[in-house]
């Protein structure tokens, strides 16, 4: 009798454990045998790549924050600052691709101090100050754009010409395939390694276990939070990069819509392999599962309506995977 319970909790705590993977396994099946070679060609499968890429980005970035047990909401609002800066730094100001690259991380960077401001020395919690956030960064990218988009033969706000009147092939193909792919998998690979294989990472991690064992054991707390914080801005100004590039224009809220599918992929990367914790691995197919969900959806003639509800339902079975278990611990 005990070894029958114990055999079912292991049964249990493996399908719990790799419930995105079988999922994920799941969809190819059911959507192959629906669509056949309409979903399983090579041009789908490059589309399924190119669609996770920029959400995976975005989800790196959760993942950092939530490392350390922390919670970014304005991701998406600040993401949408950071592709009017790239895109503004390339056409208005005539810069070279690195170099509006490099200004828009700055830029970025320089943003998140406003975050990091209420947060650490504020003492306000992560969700409270990064919603109230959300409504600034929305006014300040709005006045800095003059509330239109940032794209080619459109004038500055205050009138003049633009240095260049068109976009190179090379900015374009940032946000293409295979360099969108490319960097989604470098952004993984460096977070990965970064929390799994150095002390800072490590660090973060027992903050987020505990962090007032982490405190009393000699972590600056402080410090790597704000830590998390920066590499937190690297990856939303690389998001807001592919995304203008992507779209070949800066539009108003560009990125916003990108938040919710991020936080789900992260959730759901928690339960992979029971990690138990905000992963880089796990993310990416929590990434893959919702957006071969959404592809294979569309590819079925499901309204595009729906799809939303979908993401949803995903986000709340993730939610239910990465809590229960925790719960009975």
């Amino acid at each position: 009798m005990i070894k029958q319970k114990n055999s079912i909790q292991s049964v249990t705590k493996f399908l719990v454990n790799w419930a995105a993977v079988l999922s994920l396994i799941a969809c190819f099946i059911a959507f192959s045998a629906i669509k056949g070679s309409a979903f399983m060609s090579g041009s789908n499968m490059v589309n399924i790549l190119r669609a996770m890429a920029i959400n995976t980005v975005f989800g790196i970035a959760a993942t950092m924050t939530m490392a350390p047990d922390g919670f970014d909401m304005s991701a998406g609002t600040l993401a949408s600052c950071s592709a009017y800066v790239f895109v503004s730094s390339y056409l208005w100001f005539g810069q070279s691709l690195g170099m509006s690259i490099i200004i828009c991380i700055l830029v970025t960077l320089l943003m998140y101090q406003l975050t990091m401001f209420l947060i650490l020395i504020c003492k306000i919690p992560d969700m409270l100050a990064t919603c109230a956030l959300m409504f600034v960064h929305q006014g300040l990218g709005q006045w800095y754009i003059g509330g239109g988009a940032v794209s080619t033969g459109m004038k500055a706000p205050w009138g003049a010409a633009p240095v260049r009147t068109t976009l190179s092939d090379s900015f374009s193909a940032v946000g293409r395939a295979p360099w969108i792919i490319i960097i989604m998998l470098g952004c993984v690979l460096v977070a990965y390694l970064f929390l799994n294989f150095t002390k800072h990472g490590r660090y973060l991690y027992a903050m987020g276990g505990n962090r007032e064992a982490a405190k009393l054991s000699g972590i600056n707390v402080k410090k790597y939070r704000y830590l998390a914080g920066m590499l937190t801005a690297v990856f939303i100004a690389i998001g807001g990069i592919l995304v203008a590039s992507r779209g070949s224009s800066a539009q108003v809220m560009c990125c916003d819509n990108y938040l919710m599918p991020s936080l789900a992929a992260v959730f759901v990367g928690r339960t992979v392999g029971g990690a138990e914790k905000p992963n880089a691995l796990g993310t990416m197919i929590g990434s893959m599962l919702v957006s071969t969900l959404e592809n294979g959806l569309t590819i079925c003639a499901v309204p595009f309506y729906v799809l939303p509800a979908v993401k949803g339902a995903v986000l709340a079975l993730a939610l239910v995977a990465a809590y229960a278990s925790k719960k009975e611990n």
